[in-house]
């Protein structure tokens, strides 16, 4: 059995207002840095984590490294769990994307549509999937956590549960937050969702 951690990072001021996606230089706020500090003592009393896994954009690096650190674990970044890309949304206030129907489009079905010059969901989903298999090779077992973004692990929970990716809006992944798998023989199983520390 292997168990992993998926981790969205800390809060950040743009968190809730603005589509950053991928845009450099948004880090962690006082709260964010807060949430990753009681994270990574909880972290250290529930799990000796086996590996430490995190997307390379910077709120992803601040929420991992504190992780990494306490743990005396070496961090490995990940292109492949890195946020979607959102393409010309980036930067774009949901006020701004509000009105627009592509904007509905893709939050309807998110299956079908795709933000201009990003990438699917799909797209997102698989390469994620890609690098839990890349960690998570070894028969060896250990509790492997992946810090990462909202949409990547509703992305992964989807496909685990074997749902419908147009079910995406009904997973809530909060900053900060846990949600615990166990991959076996078997299916994957759901140990703990959202969990906030």
């Amino acid at each position: 059995m292997i168990r992993i951690l998926l981790i969205r990072h800390g809060s950040t001021d743009l968190m809730g207002h603005v589509l950053y996606g991928r845009m450099p230089g948004v880090h962690l706020n006082v709260e964010g840095n807060r949430q990753v500090r009681s994270l990574a003592a909880r972290l250290t009393q529930e799990y000796e984590l086996s590996k430490i896994v995190s997307s390379p954009l910077e709120r992803a690096l601040e929420t991992a490294r504190p992780i990494a650190e306490i743990q005396g674990r070496t961090l490995l970044i990940d292109e492949q769990i890195t946020e979607i890309d959102v393409g010309s949304w980036t930067g774009k206030t949901f006020e701004e994307l509000g009105v627009l129907e592509e904007w509905k489009s893709y939050n309807r079905q998110r299956s079908l549509y795709r933000p201009p010059g990003g990438e699917s969901m799909l797209q997102t989903q698989a390469r994620a999937r890609q690098s839990l298999a890349d960690h998570t090779g070894s028969k060896a077992g250990g509790t492997v956590a992946f810090i990462t973004h909202g949409d990547v692990i509703r992305a992964l929970l989807i496909l685990l549960l074997g749902l419908p990716l147009d079910y995406i809006h009904r997973l809530e992944i909060s900053p900060a937050c846990l949600t615990e798998v166990e991959l076996g023989d078997s299916s994957p199983i759901i140990k703990r969702m959202n969990q906030r520390y």
